[in-house]
């Protein structure tokens, strides 16, 4: 396809498939008032990634630069609503339909953004300062997009890596997606391509030679990053969650075991946030599989990791994950040994299976972190804390450098006021320096939209 087909466009009206409630007067005119910036413009930015899904571009403001006419609404006709678009990429159609899983998407998008509105962010009975409002807030957004009536039984794998990885990476995924497959397992990723993609991708094959014709294919999403990693239309089941904090307890609560492949700043974020979470002292006991794994290319890489996380977190948080290298028979099988005591633990436990409410989550793994230049520097990087609460700010520090690298709002802060400055003691300052350093050395770091140059600076 040439460059010029990238950038052509079309006009359209579509309906969905009715499986989208009627949506009032008010919730329409919340939509359709794009003067109000707010949730149109939270509608539309989400929008047009998905119908993007299968361009060049993985950057929020380069995306909205390039479709800068784009426009979306909400019609109200006599059996329901349709969605009227213009200058949408061309790319979401094939003679002239679109695509039926990006047609899914985008009507999961609407369905999400005014839930979250009206029934979480608007609702007085939730309380999003607590805990416990904050995990209800991330059941009823699950709950409303039908993501618990599928999760049935313990078999949801969650896969976390980077969305820009080399293609002998991407396959090594696939593979290890496949062999999950093979054994009945479904998969979750943050749903945007890369090993995001190859899990389900492989996980698809897999389930189709045992005849598993309703696999799950989870995508969660959230609207800062959605531009960047647009839903792959595999995903059979979006949900967008109102920000990372949200996204990041869902994947946790509704999967039974994590497989990491490797990534960049946002999969150290993420494994940051595990780790965390599992070192919290209520959750001593509490079986949760974590197996970091990629081909012989990225040994390196989870060495490099597992390096950082002994000398920041210490032994206890290593003995929490395994390392398998170039296995993927391997890790599904140790994946579906750890997944069957998850099983054993909830049934002794009274335990639901499609949402983990037994799992502690400290609120400081909770609380939106907003990556400003202040919050930055006064993150506390030192070692008199407990172990869990030193991850959740190293955690904040990688949160911070994804959106330097890929959020249009940190972007447009890193150009605006310089790099982040990232203070701490020496003890922690080496071990992020040195990771860091060797994301970059490896390739695994995309610094800014035009240049690969750091968007931090690290202050000893």
């Amino acid at each position: 396809m040439t460059e010029a087909k990238k950038y052509e466009v079309i006009d359209i009206t579509i309906a969905p498939d009715n499986k989208l409630e009627l949506l009032s007067k008010q919730e329409v005119d919340q939509l359709l008032n794009s003067s109000s910036g707010g949730l149109y413009e939270i509608f539309r930015s989400c929008s047009l990634a998905v119908l993007s899904c299968d361009t060049d571009l993985d950057d929020g403001k380069l995306l909205l630069e390039r479709y800068k006419d784009f426009e979306i609404s909400v019609k109200q006709v006599e059996r329901g609503i349709k969605l009227e678009l213009k200058n949408a990429p061309v790319t979401a159609f094939v003679e002239g339909s679109m695509i039926k899983g990006i047609h899914e998407h985008l009507f999961s998008v609407l369905r999400d953004i005014v839930f979250i509105q009206d029934e979480v962010l608007d609702n007085v009975n939730i309380d999003l300062n607590t805990s416990e409002g904050t995990t209800n807030a991330v059941f009823y957004i699950l709950r409303n997009s039908g993501v618990l009536n599928l999760v049935r039984e313990p078999k949801l794998v969650v896969c976390w890596g980077g969305h820009a990885i080399a293609d002998h990476e991407y396959k090594y995924s696939k593979k290890t997606g496949y062999e999950m497959g093979l054994r009945g397992l479904d998969i979750c990723t943050g749903c945007g391509p890369g090993a995001m993609k190859g899990p389900m991708k492989g996980a698809t094959i897999g389930h189709a030679k045992q005849r598993i014709n309703h696999g799950l294919y989870l995508g969660i999403t959230e609207p800062g990053i959605i531009a960047a990693e647009a839903p792959n239309p595999i995903v059979n089941s979006l949900t967008i969650m109102p920000d990372i904090e949200k996204r990041l307890e869902a994947f946790v609560r509704a999967g039974h075991g994590v497989v990491v492949f490797a990534g960049g700043v946002g999969t150290a974020e993420e494994i940051l946030y595990l780790l965390g979470v599992l070192m919290h002292p209520d959750n001593k006991d509490l079986p949760f599989p974590l197996i970091m794994t990629g081909p012989e290319s990225a040994r390196a890489y989870f060495e490099q990791v597992h390096q950082f996380i002994g000398d920041t977190l210490g032994v206890e948080a290593q003995q929490k994950y395994q390392v398998i290298i170039n296995e993927p028979h391997l890790v599904a099988h140790q994946m579906q040994i750890g997944i069957e005591q998850v099983r054993e633990y909830r049934k002794k436990q009274g335990d639901a299976f499609y949402f983990n409410w037994g799992l502690k989550i400290d609120p400081e793994f909770q609380k939106p972190f907003a990556p400003t230049h202040d919050n930055v520097r006064n993150l506390a990087l030192h070692k008199k804390q407990p172990a869990y609460l030193l991850a959740a700010n190293l955690r904040r520090v990688f949160s911070a450098l994804v959106a330097g690298n890929v959020k249009d709002e940190g972007i447009k802060a890193i150009a605006k006021y310089g790099d982040f400055e990232i203070h701490g003691d020496i003890d922690i300052m080496d071990p992020v320096d040195k990771l860091l350093t060797s994301f970059v050395a490896q390739g695994r770091m995309k610094m800014t939209a035009d240049t690969y140059r750091p968007c931090y600076t690290i202050i000893k």
